[in-house]
């Protein structure tokens, strides 16, 4: 039996050999300097915080060097695989206005020309390298059960020996065509195995564009690169993906950076060329004192849809994943506050080498900028979609009160340095509740009354302010010289520094006094401006706020 005789037996009814997909996908015309750079998610879980970082970097390279940024789905473990994961990654992908060039854009859609752009969808063409491996003789078929290397883990283990299959562990390595056939014959199941042909004695020198230099044992291990079930494994997949997508740069996670000397191994073993690598460092947490990666399974925020159901605006997020991506992010846009995204030049000499730190505290901080910034109708607009979603109550409360919505949103935003009461969407309702008079049904107990608690003052404050002082048509200078003169008439300092001299002299001043009627109003001691509030509410509900306490 010859070996492409062999290798038919092994791959058998494949469509098409190398050389079609070598022409099917032919080099990219870009222009030189353009970076083809890619994310590849897995849909075995939700979207990883680390994802939409990886996104928010390559998109910003791809652009900025008039590239091609796509997204590719490695679906090849289909057993860890989970319901509806591919439409999430696009939905993360989509809610983070994370734009690609060619990819997946629902299930069963794609754009591009370089697809498909969903590994399980690409059997035969992994099939059609994997044939071209054998033929060479750098790929054989591997009998080892799961039991056998087991025992293989527990012997290396004990001999305390470097793990894998490779050297005289690589008990397949050698069967001749022959002995493999009657293997074969007599209903063993096999895998095909890569033929290294790797020294680990040797040392190999690589230059990431991230961390510089690197040295590293070159590989000798025999890794798996089609399974029994006919899928290959990652490492070989991306290989085979990647040099027929004309991937320029791979960007992924330092956690790969161990892979990288089969990697290089696998596109020098297929004649390939190998692209450019960066390994910047994954986000990370501190613990006790000691710093580890952002994880799945024990940090909720590594879960992308936190923020969307907290309502962090997508503007924020991306703000904050920039300052991780490159050091000089945060100098470069507070010089250009007025700039777009895209702007900033993303460069992997200024990547973190030793990861970044991840601070909740920063991303309210830059929320509340962005929320700050925006219009109360644009604010209002984002409340009304986060809601529909999120919170239905507050959704409705929207809906029926948009004009008042609006101006509630309002309130001290059109200033020099406007309020920045907001911190996300999902926090707006809980400040701003008692404005809505179907929600407003306070128990008496709960007002938060301050330094004027006697319910008979209470009730003569809101007594006098309703029937002598106060009219809606007053402008705020007018209303604050009316509260002033009705301090005087009530015996309480209408001005502060009278009453810091002379304390004794007064029954408190015009703070306390508004606090009253502030209190009356919403129940809270702590609220946007008073003034702001009585335009809105409108005299009658006013009046019946304070008849409720008078």
């Amino acid at each position: 039996m010859t070996r492409k005789e062999w290798a038919d037996f092994l791959v058998p009814n494949i469509k098409y050999d190398r050389e079609y997909y070598e022409k099917k996908y032919p080099k990219r015309d870009l222009s030189e300097g353009a970076m083809v750079v890619r994310v590849a998610p897995s849909p075995t879980g939700f979207v990883h915080f680390g994802t939409i970082f990886q996104g928010v970097m390559v998109q910003n390279l791809a652009k900025n060097s008039d590239g091609i940024f796509y997204i590719r789905i490695e679906d090849t473990d289909q057993k860890r695989e989970i319901e509806n994961g591919v439409e999430q990654i696009i939905e993360a992908f989509q809610f983070f206005g994370i734009d690609y060039d060619e990819g997946m854009i629902s299930e069963n859609e794609e754009k591009g020309n370089y697809g498909p752009y969903i590994q399980s969808k690409r059997r035969e063409i992994y099939c059609a390298y994997v044939k071209d491996l054998i033929e060479k003789d750098l790929a054989y078929p591997s009998f080892t059960t799961p039991e056998e290397l087991e025992r293989l883990r527990h012997e290396q283990e004990i001999r305390k020996g470097r793990m894998g299959y490779y050297g005289h562990y690589a008990k397949d390595r050698n069967l001749s065509i022959e002995e493999a056939f009657e293997k074969i014959k007599n209903g063993e199941k096999y895998v095909i195995r890569f033929k290294s042909p790797g020294n680990f004695e040797n040392k190999i020198a690589f230059q990431d564009l991230v961390k510089g230099k690197v040295m590293m044992p070159e590989n000798d291990i025999d890794h798996i690169i089609l399974k029994g079930d006919g899928l290959p494994t990652y490492h070989f997949a991306h290989v085979i993906d990647d040099h027929l997508m004309h991937t320029t740069h791979v960007v992924r996670g330092d956690e790969w950076l161990s892979s990288l000397p089969v990697h290089v191994q696998m596109f020098e073993a297929l004649g390939f060329e190998v692209p450019k690598y960066a390994h910047p460092s994954p986000i990370m947490k501190e613990e006790d004192g000691k710093r580890r990666k952002i994880s799945k399974r024990k940090d909720p925020e590594a879960d992308i849809r936190e923020f969307k159901k907290i309502g962090i605006p997508v503007e924020a997020m991306k703000q904050y994943l920039m300052t991780l991506v490159n050091s000089n992010y945060e100098e470069w846009y507070e010089k250009n506050p007025d700039k777009e995204l895209d702007d900033f030049k993303v460069t992997f000499k200024k990547m973190n080498i030793s990861g970044s730190l991840f601070d909740m505290e920063k991303i309210i901080n830059l929320s509340k900028n962005f929320l700050a910034k925006i219009t109360a109708e644009e604010f209002y607009n984002r409340l009304l979609l986060w809601s529909e979603e999120f919170d239905s109550e507050f959704h409705e409360l929207l809906i029926n009160h948009k004009k008042e919505s609006i101006s509630i949103l309002n309130i001290e935003r059109d200033e020099e340095k406007p309020r920045k009461d907001y911190s996300s969407y999902s926090n707006v309702y809980p400040a701003i509740w008692y404005m809505y008079d179907e929600k407003f049904n306070v128990p008496l107990e709960n007002y938060e009354f301050d330094k004027i608690k006697e319910k008979s003052e209470i009730s003569k404050i809101l007594t006098v302010y309703l029937t002598k002082y106060y009219d809606e048509k007053d402008s705020q200078d007018e209303w604050f010289g009316k509260m002033k003169v009705m301090c005087d008439e009530l015996g309480y300092a209408s001005n502060m520094k009278d009453y810091k001299q002379n304390p004794d002299n007064y029954k408190g001043n015009i703070a306390d006094i508004s606090t009253v009627i502030r209190v009356a109003l919403t129940s809270k001691k702590q609220t946007p401006n008073l003034f702001d509030i009585l335009k809105i509410l409108g005299a009658q509900k006013i009046e019946e706020r304070f008849s409720k306490l008078i």
